[in-house]
């Protein structure tokens, strides 16, 4: 068997690309760094350049994952700013987009959220996190602003927003819910209720 090549045109990311499709396939305990290697037609040892183990995979994709999600709620945002909208609006195409985001990618949504990250990059996925929160945090505190909000800290506002879009994907991940894009409409609906002012 002849040897294959060390070097390849972006192996991070083709290791990357081809562990996330594992991942959805298979899960975690598929993944392995000599398999994903002979897929790129690199040697075995090629990975180690980019991931010191499984772990070190496992939690970049975690990353790149927090950090996908966010873009798409970001754009989302950037979406209704161009439109005008109010602050229901804006929760419903944040719940949108993630929903169109974590259907179709379960099992790296549990990879995510998974505890089992090392600690050397644990500081990189709680900072992930907290740009994700971000993103929810602007749109309350903006709805806080303009009074379509009631009063409180916005971050404990902000958290049950994401707490509470999370569950939903979860129960639809599970084919709980029949028509998500109504039910996701009148859970954000009921959440405006909740966090009007009085």
């Amino acid at each position: 068997m002849a040897d294959r090549p060390y070097h390849h045109g972006d192996l991070r990311s083709a290791l990357l690309a081809s562990a996330e499709r594992t991942l959805a396939e298979r899960g975690p305990a598929a993944l392995s760094l000599r398999e994903l290697a002979r897929e790129a037609g690199v040697s075995h040892a090629a990975p180690g350049r980019h991931f010191k183990d499984k772990q070190a995979l496992l939690d970049a994709l975690a990353l790149s994952g927090f950090q996908r999600l966010q873009a798409v709620l970001e754009q989302a945002v950037n979406t209704q700013n161009t439109a005008g909208a109010d602050t229901e609006a804006y929760l419903l195409a944040l719940a949108r987009a993630y929903m169109g985001f974590a259907l179709p990618n379960p099992a790296l949504l549990d990879l995510m959220y998974a505890r089992k990250h090392d600690s050397d990059i644990s500081d990189q996925l709680a900072a992930a996190v907290g740009d994700l929160l971000a993103v929810v945090l602007n749109t309350i505190a903006e709805g806080q602003r303009s009074g379509e909000i009631g009063e409180g800290d916005p971050a404990a506002i902000a958290f049950t927003v994401a707490s509470t879009l999370h569950g939903f994907a979860s129960f639809s991940a599970d084919n709980t819910v029949e028509d998500i894009d109504e039910s996701l409409e009148s859970v954000v609906s009921l959440l405006m209720t909740g966090l009007s002012p009085r």
